[in-house]
């Protein structure tokens, strides 16, 4: 019988993506045995006392990393962020009221077609223009808008906002793909939002952050479950929440905690991510698609010189075990994302392997 050695896996997915190992470990036990109590994490009631004690934790945890004002409230919600997209106008704009938003991407676009559907939105910038490969800057935002809304990270074309917007009215900001990747003022937002399964869990929970004292003041009339108000007041549980996605985002949050919190994940991140550019302006047969000023840390874009080459560049990469690399299907390329969980060694990997790819074909 010959024996086959498992080759790493180095995951660059940009989502469902990594999460740390101890974390799978730790969830994998609880899917077998929730702390020691005879039940499965994946069976237990969402009303009883071990799992009330997780989601407590949980929405503690979101509030501590991020330096959250006492008053804000966390809730876990299911549908994602696309489902946020909604929320965010029937909870924010007044009736008769408008929204204005920022576009800098697919998600950014989806938010704003869902706010078009509920009342006056105003698009204030955009770089649609250049195939959302910059951020705008210099641009004003309306004081009779009841809130502004922008996304902080755009995973498909690999921009990031490196300054926040000032802003005359409240700030809502999807977050999904960025959130606890560096040091926020939450006390500059009314909402942060952002679907789990980027830095924080698995697929299938969406957390809100928001100030409660901006809610309820527009007039309208809202089901229960579209009402972040009402599931603020209901601690999450005013239907079942995802159980099994809040756990593995609050194990995920203690990892974070235990690595030093938020900054020293923001100092990680950016070694990464220079090791990564730097090959990428280094070596000629790869060229960045972003503006520079605007390159995501958690998102890095790139296309080869010579499409041609692509499948040479593919053979490699799959060999060395690397995962997730290829860019989205609407815009091609290639795109490493490096979430939080990400080791460098695996950035390493997919560097030596791109010099080595130069030193043939440069």
């Amino acid at each position: 019988m010959s024996h086959i050695t498992k080759v790493k896996v180095h995951n660059y997915s940009a989502g469902p993506c990594i999460l740390p190992q101890e974390v799978f470990e730790q969830a994998a036990q609880a899917v077998l045995d929730f702390e020691g109590s005879g039940l499965s994490i994946l069976e237990i009631s969402h009303r009883s006392k071990p799992f009330e004690a997780v989601m407590a934790k949980a929405q503690s945890l979101v509030k501590e990393l991020l330096g959250a004002p006492e008053h804000y409230q966390v809730v876990f919600l299911g549908g994602g962020a696309s489902l946020g997209f909604h929320m965010v106008p029937l909870n924010y704009m007044k009736v008769g009221g408008k929204s204005a938003y920022a576009n800098t991407g697919e998600w950014a676009t989806r938010a704003i077609k869902e706010s078009k559907l509920v009342g006056d939105t105003v698009v204030v910038a955009s770089s649609e223009d250049k195939n959302f490969s910059y951020i705008p800057k210099g641009f004003d935002i309306p004081a009779d808008a009841d809130y502004f809304h922008f996304t902080s990270n755009n995973t498909i074309f690999g921009t990031q906002w490196k300054q926040f917007p000032k802003s005359p009215i409240p700030v809502v900001c999807d977050m999904s793909s960025d959130i606890f990747s560096r040091p926020v003022n939450v006390a500059d937002f009314a909402l942060i939002y952002g679907g789990a399964q980027k830095n924080m869990g698995p697929a299938g929970a969406t957390v809100y952050l928001f100030d409660p004292e901006r809610l309820g003041a527009t007039g309208r009339k809202l089901s229960p479950m579209l009402d972040l108000k009402n599931h603020g007041a209901k601690e999450s549980m005013y239907n079942t929440p995802p159980v099994f996605a809040v756990y593995v985002s609050m194990l995920t949050m203690e990892w974070m905690k235990r690595m030093g919190g938020v900054a020293a994940i923001e100092k990680r991140n950016a070694v990464r991510a220079k090791l990564l550019y730097d090959a990428i302006d280094r070596l000629p047969v790869f060229r960045g698609t972003t503006a520079v000023e605007d390159r995501s840390v958690m998102n890095a874009t790139f296309v080869l010189t010579d499409a041609a080459l692509e499948p040479t560049f593919d053979a490699l990469w799959k060999e060395a075990g690397i995962s997730g690399i290829r860019g989205h299907r609407s815009l091609g390329g290639y795109r490493a994302s490096m979430y939080n969980a990400l080791p460098i060694e695996s950035v390493q990997v997919l560097v030596d392997l791109m010099e080595e790819f130069a030193r043939k074909h440069g």
